[in-house]
């Protein structure tokens, strides 16, 4: 790939050009992707020109630019996160039906908890969490369980901050978070209160791929809530997970 003038290679390129997106930003104008990727306007007008070509963007009536279907389907295409859904989606709807919250699938991605999966009521309470969003490993239920069970080398680079807040309880103290996360490799489960929401506890076990932590299954309760059952079920689910995974091999 041909290099631009900052030594960009196209691929950068295309990738800061895709980045532009998110859930709350879902269609844009090509002058708005320049902008945004840090790119003059003529390379952004041609690269999305190709894209679109290509059907990884569409344009819509107006002429305003998303995330084409066809993106969509290369990235399923043995994806292993379709693997972890096709897996767990039948144990987490199991735990949606006797927690009526929210329950969740999360990966650990470039030291974030990326999550592939949401079930939520629709009288649940707060929770941030989006499909395909992110938060900091060190902010949520899902991202510990992720981060104690990481490379040590991933979970020193973490340690090493900066440890942002969520909320007034989001732990940022890195001796404070090293003892949790011994904690949890200790117990194999994590319950959060109050590190995103208040009003909130996030609940998460591990998932194991050929005895490697490969995901992370939560709940989020209110905060009041005995998190007791919910923790069963999730234990529950992950081991049926876990079945289910060597069985997709």
């Amino acid at each position: 790939m041909a290099n631009s003038r900052s030594g960009d290679s196209m691929t950068v390129r295309i990738v800061r050009v895709l980045e532009t997106f998110s859930a709350e930003r879902t269609v844009q104008t090509a002058t708005e992707i320049a902008e945004r990727a840090g790119l003059p306007r003529s390379t952004a007008h041609r690269i999305v020109g190709e894209l679109s070509a290509e059907g990884i963007l569409e344009r819509d009536e107006g002429g305003r630019i998303r995330l084409g279907m066809r993106l969509w389907e290369l990235a399923l295409r043995g994806s292993n996160a379709l693997r972890l859904r096709q897996a767990a989606m039948p144990h987490m709807e199991r735990v949606q039906t006797l927690v009526r919250e929210h329950t969740q699938l999360a990966v650990l991605e470039h030291d974030e908890a990326l999550f592939l999966e949401r079930l939520s009521h629709p009288d649940a309470g707060a929770n941030i969490t989006r499909v395909a969003g992110r938060l900091p490993v060190h902010a949520s239920s899902s991202g510990l369980v992720l981060l104690a069970f990481a490379d040590p080398a991933v979970r020193e680079r973490v340690l090493a901050g900066p440890l942002r807040a969520l909320s007034t309880e989001t732990m940022t103290d890195a001796a404070a978070l090293r003892a949790l996360l011994t904690s949890i490799r200790r117990r194999g489960f994590v319950t959060s209160p109050g590190s995103i929401e208040a009003v909130s506890t996030g609940v998460a076990v591990p998932v194991r791929d050929r005895g490697e932590v490969v995901a992370a299954l939560s709940v989020v309760l209110p905060r009041e809530a005995d998190p007791t059952a919910a923790l069963d079920a999730l234990r529950a689910a992950a081991h049926d997970t876990e079945r289910d995974l060597r069985a997709l091999r």
